[in-house]
């Protein structure tokens, strides 16, 4: 059950994004929320001596920098919920940012983080270094979203039958029935007797939810591409997968699915566990 979201933020514009789908998220399923911004230690221990004869830049107003906006970055996820009539509290901590966002994790239900923060600009990759480094190290369920993701609309529950599927339509259930949202089933399958039993199974799970249910499959093409392609067609506002799928050793060093979804999609993800 989601009673307590974790919003990460780092200020950025990506994260902005996230802090306003956290809280439209917390306020449907009638959640507290936790802002948290960390102060990256890399940045305040400042510069060594390193033999050349120049002398290193005092690391004080960089720190305080840094802290003060983390403060207002926290604050201002803590702000945006307690208008939304949502409980709310603001945290900074500090450290590596991805581990302290990982251990704080470890005490509530879902943790929320753009997939874009300040470095965006910069790199080449398709993930923050950041976030990669949290959904990666985090046993908790994870939302990753990009900028500009809007939380209406139905959820796209991709499902294929593993351990990490099955949690991950019980959290799709909970998030559809509270925000009163529908959904979209689907499943990937060469074998047309298999994606019936996968269909099967997603009905037993589901159960007498009192909302359309939708089911789409598809025998060709990526999974993760089609998992998108499909998201897009329904409009949806969320895509609920699980964090691994049916080989996890070889996805987590070969790049899953779900890694894949996550680096791509316009669509926010839930990566559940």
């Amino acid at each position: 059950m989601i009673s307590t979201i974790l919003a990460a933020t780092d200020g950025s514009g990506g994260s902005a994004s996230a802090e306003r789908f956290a809280v439209a998220l917390a306020e449907g399923a009638r959640a507290r929320v936790v802002g948290i911004s960390v102060v990256e230690e890399r940045f305040t221990r400042g510069f060594a001596e390193d033999g050349l004869g120049v002398a290193p830049p005092s690391p004080e107003p960089l720190s305080n920098y840094l802290r003060a906006r983390a403060e207002a970055a926290s604050r201002r996820v803590a702000d945006r919920a307690r208008e939304a009539g949502v409980e709310a509290s603001a945290e900074v901590l500090q450290g590596v940012a991805d581990d302290r966002v990982v251990e704080r994790g470890q005490q509530v239900d879902l943790i929320v983080l753009g997939r874009d923060g300040q470095g965006a600009a910069f790199r080449t990759g398709l993930i923050g270094s950041t976030s990669n480094g949290v959904i990666r190290k985090t046993a908790k369920s994870s939302l990753l979203v990009p900028a500009s993701a809007e939380l209406p609309g139905p959820l796209l529950l991709a499902f294929d039958g593993s351990p990490g599927s099955r949690i991950a339509a019980k959290l799709a259930v909970e998030i559809a029935t509270r925000l009163g949202a529908a959904i979209h089933v689907f499943v990937d399958s060469k074998d047309k007797g298999r994606a019936q039993a996968r269909f099967e199974e997603v009905r037993g799970l589901v159960g007498g939810l009192p909302l359309p249910v939708q089911e789409i499959s598809s025998t060709l093409g990526r999974p993760d591409v089609k998992i998108v392609d499909a998201a897009r067609e329904a409009r949806a506002g969320l895509i609920v997968m699980g964090a691994y799928g049916r080989n996890r050793i070889t996805e987590y060093f070969l790049g899953s699915n779900a890694a894949a979804v996550a680096r791509t999609s316009p669509i926010a993800v839930l990566l559940a566990r």
